[in-house]
């Protein structure tokens, strides 16, 4: 079992294959935090905490004869505003009364089979099973407050999925200012902090920082999970490093505002909490109602950054990623933004699509500009209308012609924005977020619809299908080119404003929902600016994002391997694109290019016809090469040999398959040296009693991984490599 009740202690123990995790109901039935670490006996580890009469820590009062029992230090399982712990809350309720108070003590538990789900909101999934619930039910007396903690046992990746649900049993309402989805005490302070930082074109750098006291905290404000923090942290041990040590890794599912905070309090311990992002934030719970927090996933690892990543990178393309390309090949396109931004007519489309197609792409899709009045940024979003017009056909036609030359065909919607300059905000400027008097905030000249509003998506979802039932179409990009303002929906009273932005991410997920769920075959592919909402919680509805609107390969180095930490290959958007490069406007070889792209979902963003024909026949033999090594990089093991951060003169990664047999080892040489010392890269992931051929040599792969391979000396700047391992079957002779 992975759950496990001792009734006498009231100790409840949940296994996963190599770690525990312990709470217990105890005194005052208080719901105590005992352990999370390496898998143990399930004994009642309580005995570990200390008690103690600690100045200015008051007391239950009835307790107050035992000057030891005080929340302010004792470690629990959801830690609340207001009743003497001072310490970061989960959750802050303010009272019909205004006192701001809630006090929750156990009331009973339910274990079940299977995996608890949330209306509304994304969640790991069953998958192929292997889930167990538990349910631990809290009351706040005084108020009707019930919090139920849910906690999702996935035990062969040593998962704990966990959220809540808050309901008012009271009388009066009760307003929630602050509910996070999960609270974690841990007995010491001797780890490191680690997060991932950016900005748009550079998002999820990672950065390593010891506990301090005091709070250390990650987060976002901006209505989306953003480009400048992501919600996945990490907490490791000083000495863990990407092949040993102990790991704590914490991903939110959640597309909003969000925040993370690791807080060391006076005795050293630590306190981490996870949810949605409190400011502004605020959530009117009337009698018999029920709000229910983003599912939060908590992940351990014994070893290392590299156990943590691969428990996760199967738990997302196993438990959280659903529909037809969970599992199905998803085709190399061609995308043609950066061949013609809004330039373009079908006719030219058509010429792109055509010499696409003799060179093995497998589709083409339409970027911005083919609604509407939009030949700029600043017009259009809105007004979901083919502009049959600019394109000299309609959208039906350019599709069935891209169709008839072998190619699949797909679209760019923006669907969450308005731009002023449109028929549809000349109709209805009170479906923009913004603010009574006040001229708003704008942003690419555009505003943010009010997906709080039925009517509004509604609307907007009507039009969307329209398009997508007049055409064969299957591929759609969703993008969001902006941080949200302004925040206030015009269909809600002044004290309901703080649940504009919840309101909007459920509305999101629930179009989302009513989409993929009408159109199974299309292939949806997350998108805000870039990785701007590149989050699990989008994973649950497009099981691709693109990485980032930084389509450098040297850059992309940092951004990808930032982004592998908490997400697998098979989620990254990753394409070649012309050189020099339009961030950056560095050049670098076509094939290092092709090298980086293909460490994801791969594609093209150029204008084919502009390339050379040995550019033609490169592109030619990537195709083939990356569908050769397609279910290698989808579905196989991920290592990251080097980093691009370290001293090393070439960023290196590798991909194994799940039985061992194969690899390919991928780097780029990002430093030139006169008179070069050598660079080895050492292999990961291999048999060690096994042997394999790498180009033309066959080494054992104890040598690969203990000494490594030997690189040649690179004659040209960013020259790349690309090597297949392969496993050799030693011959016998017939007995």
């Amino acid at each position: 079992m992975a759950i496990i009740y001792e009734e006498s202690g009231r100790v409840f123990t949940l296994q996963t294959s190599t770690s525990s995790y312990q709470m217990k109901a105890g005194e005052h039935d208080v719901l105590l935090h005992l352990y999370y670490g390496e898998k143990i006996e399930p004994y009642d580890m309580s005995y570990l905490i200390m008690r103690a009469d600690r100045g200015f820590s008051g007391n239950l009062y009835e307790a107050r004869k035992d000057r030891t029992f005080s929340l302010d230090y004792l470690p629990q399982e959801y830690s609340c505003f207001g009743n003497g712990d001072y310490r970061a809350d989960c959750l802050r309720a303010v009272n019909a009364d205004g006192s701001q108070c809630a006090d929750l003590r156990y009331k009973g538990y339910k274990i079940y089979k299977g995996k608890y789900g949330l209306p509304g909101l994304p969640a790991l999934h069953e998958g192929d099973g292997g889930w167990e619930t538990l349910e631990i039910a809290l009351e706040d007396s005084a108020s009707g407050l019930e919090v139920t903690l849910y906690y999702g046992v996935l035990e062969s990746l040593d998962v704990i999925a966990r959220a809540a649900r808050i309901v008012n049993h009271g009388q009066k309402p009760v307003r929630l200012e602050r509910v996070l989805s999960f609270c974690l005490d841990m007995p010491d302070s001797s780890m490191d902090f680690m997060h991932f930082y950016g900005k748009h074109t550079m998002e999820r750098m990672p950065e390593r920082l010891p506990l301090h006291h005091g709070s250390q905290s990650v987060g976002s404000r901006r209505g989306t999970s953003s480009h400048h923090h992501n919600p996945f942290v990490i907490l490791c041990r000083p000495e863990a490093c990407e092949e040993q040590g102990e790991c704590f890794g914490f991903s939110l599912l959640y597309s909003g505002s969000f925040t993370a905070a690791a807080e060391v309090d006076q005795i050293h311990q630590t306190r981490l909490v996870m949810g949605i992002g409190p400011d502004g934030f605020s959530w009117n719970l009337e009698p018999g109602e029920a709000f229910y927090t983003p599912e939060a996933a908590l992940v351990r690892s014994g070893e290392g950054l590299s156990g943590l990543s691969l428990r996760l990178h199967d738990l997302y393309r196993e438990y959280l990623i659903r529909g037809k390309y969970k599992t199905n090949y998803r085709p190399v396109l061609i995308n043609n933004w950066e061949a013609t931004y809004f330039d373009f007519t079908g006719e030219k489309l058509l010429d792109i699509a055509g010499e696409a197609a003799r060179l093995g792409i497998e589709m083409l899709v339409l970027d911005d500009g083919w609604f509407g009045k939009r030949d700029t940024d600043s017009s259009g979003l809105g007004d979901w209308v083919v502009n049959e017009k600019k394109l000299g056909m309609s959208l039906k036609e350019l599709a069935d012609r891209v169709n008839g030359l072998g190619l699949k065909f797909g679209l760019w919607v923006e669907p969450e924005m308005i731009s002023e300059d449109s028929d549809l905000y000349r109709a209805h400027p009170d479906w923009a977020l913004r603010m009574p008097g006040r001229p708003g905030n704008i942003a690419r000249e555009q505003f943010v619809l009010d997906f709080s509003r039925e009517e509004v998506r509604s609307h907007i979802e009507a039009a969307l299908c329209r398009i997508l039932d007049g055409a064969n179409i299957e591929y759609i990009k969703w993008d969001m080119n902006r941080s949200i303002a302004n925040v206030y929906s015009a269909a809600l009273p002044a004290e309901r404003q703080g649940e504009v932005l919840h309101r909007y991410v459920l509305g999101l997920y629930e179009m989302l929902e009513h989409l993929t769920a009408r159109y199974p075959d299309i292939l949806f592919e997350g998108c805000s600016g870039g990785g701007g909402r590149f989050d699990a919680g989008m994973l649950y509805y497009t099981p691709q994002i693109w990485c980032s609107d930084n389509t450098d390969a040297i850059e992309r180095l940092k951004i990808q391997y930032g982004t592998s930490f908490g997400s697998p290959v098979s989620a990254v958007g990753s394409h070649v694109s012309a050189c020099p490069n339009h961030q950056t406007f560095r050049t670098t070889p076509f094939d290092t290019r092709a090298t980086v792209a293909m460490a994801g979902s791969f594609g093209y963003e150029l204008d084919v016809n502009r390339l050379e024909e040995t550019e033609k026949e490169a592109v030619r033999a990537q195709v083939r090469e990356y569908k050769e090594y397609y279910r290698l990089v989808h579905d196989g093991d991920y290592y990251r040999l080097t980093s691009p951060f370290g001293g090393s003169r070439t960023v290196a990664w590798e991909f194994v398959s799940k039985d061992r047999s194969e690899a390919l080892v991928c780097g780029v040489v990002t430093a030139l040296e006169a008179n070069p010392s050598p660079i080895v890269v050492k292999l990961r992931g291999l048999d060690a009693g096994k042997k394999y051929a790498v180009n033309g040599t066959v080494y054992p792969g104890s040598a690969l991984m203990a000494g490594g391979i030997l690189l040649p000396v690179p004659q040209k700047e960013y020259w790349s490599y690309r090597y297949p391992v392969r496993e050799v079957k030693e011959e016998r002779d017939d007995v």
